[in-house]
């Protein structure tokens, strides 16, 4: 019997399905690093991370290399959203967009509430959410959750992480080399120059992408933002009427071919060098220090106001709608599963305090503390609210397909 074809509801409960399971892998990898960097060996560990393998150090071929490939994937879903998805058009974008703002604003000024001065520099650091594990917790809930709210979501994530990339470019980019930085120009100009060609192979985009992120990285601008800025680059055309699924175009492919190396491989890794924080070695204060305490209320209680606020703002001035069979009692799960931060904030942290360990430790700290209370919080709430109106879909098996995206 032929397999059956995917409709383009199941290919996205595939795709968050793909994202859920990846959270369960970072989390064991979190765990695995807190427990290593508290152990006898966490010393030989913090030397590993420093020992240089031709240019860069081991840490820095993962903080800058490996996570290019992550900032790839996130482009690429950002450009298909915007172009062919839940973000296509103003009225879907509202709602996420509204949210994903207040999200970003409040959990920032929360953080400037317990820091000013050198310190003052993190304060983007709460402003992120780590869609892999939201939709992790989420996708432990099974059918007690909307649809919608998955969607919503996704959707709200995708937005943060452009804002988060954003971020990074204008506020964590110091020490211009102008030479290098025009022939990055060069580099995308040729990129661009590919795509209007009507170039569909993607080794020559890729060729290029691996000439932009080192140009990138020796021009002073983050190196992982060439990743984003390669995936925009990267064609997306389709047939009318087809499903992601039937789709073959440089886009499709490259993100089908990344979603199981990032998610199982590459963010495992970073969180594994990332999130070894020697706790039992910090001065006593560090858990109660102004970064720590500013991360974790800033997660914990700055994406619940922001999030939901602007959300409940939104809906009432009737500029969008509320998600479909969702009450405000799921939009307040919601808001708190966003207060998960982990892969890109604990990313900024080591961009907001660069060769400051004591810093970047507390500010770990603060984000795993506010991660975990937000997750549980927002697993505990959504828990016990049934969808309302109509009842929720029960999920069934997803059926195969061989074909790639």
């Amino acid at each position: 019997m032929a397999p059956a074809r995917l409709t383009p509801l199941s290919a996205m409960r595939r795709f968050l399905d793909a994202q859920a399971s990846s959270g369960i892998v970072l989390v064991m990898a979190a765990l695995i690093a807190l427990v290593i960097a508290n152990s006898p060996i966490g010393g030989d560990f913090n030397v590993l991370l420093h020992a240089y393998i031709g240019p860069l150090s081991l840490g820095h071929w993962i903080n800058d290399g490996l996570m290019t490939v992550f900032f790839l994937l996130v482009g690429l879903e950002i450009k298909r959203e915007m172009l062919d998805g839940q973000l296509s058009t103003w009225p879907r974008r509202i709602l996420p967009g509204v949210a994903a703002a207040g999200g970003m604003l409040v959990p920032a000024l929360i953080f400037l509430l317990f820091n000013t001065g050198p310190t003052a520099a993190g304060w983007a650091i709460p402003a992120a959410t780590d869609i892999a594990f939201a939709l992790g917790v989420m996708a432990l809930l099974g059918n007690r959750v909307p649809a919608s709210l998955r969607i919503f979501l996704a959707a709200l994530a995708i937005i943060d992480d452009l804002g988060a990339v954003a971020i990074i470019a204008f506020f964590y980019t110091s020490g211009i080399s102008l030479p290098d930085l025009a022939g990055a120009g060069v580099a995308v100009a040729v990129l661009v120059t590919l795509n209007r060609s009507g170039v569909r192979r993607l080794s020559p985009f890729l060729l290029i992408g691996l000439v932009l992120w080192v140009l990138v990285l020796r021009s002073g601008v983050h190196a992982t933002l060439a990743g984003v800025v390669l995936a925009l680059t990267i064609p997306m055309d389709r047939t009318p009427g087809t499903s992601d699924a039937d789709c073959a175009s440089p886009l499709h492919r490259l993100e089908h071919a990344l979603h199981l190396p990032v998610g199982f491989v590459i963010l495992p890794i970073f969180a594994l060098a990332n999130a070894a924080v020697p706790v039992l070695g910090l001065p006593p204060g560090a858990l109660m220090a102004p970064v720590t305490l500013g991360v974790a209320l800033g997660l914990l209680t700055g994406k619940v106001v922001g999030v939901f606020g602007l959300s409940m703002l939104a809906i009432r001035l009737k500029l969008s709608d509320m998600p479909a069979h969702a009450g405000w009692p799921h939009m307040l799960g919601v808001a708190l599963l966003c207060g998960i931060g982990f892969t890109m904030s604990i990313f900024i942290a080591l961009l907001a305090f660069p060769g400051d360990p004591l810093l970047q430790a507390e500010a770990k700290i603060g984000v795993l503390a506010g991660s975990l209370l937000a997750g549980l919080s927002g697993y505990l709430v959504l828990r016990f609210v049934r969808p309302e109106g109509a009842a929720l879909e029960r999920s069934a098996p997803l059926p195969t397909n061989n074909k790639a995206d």
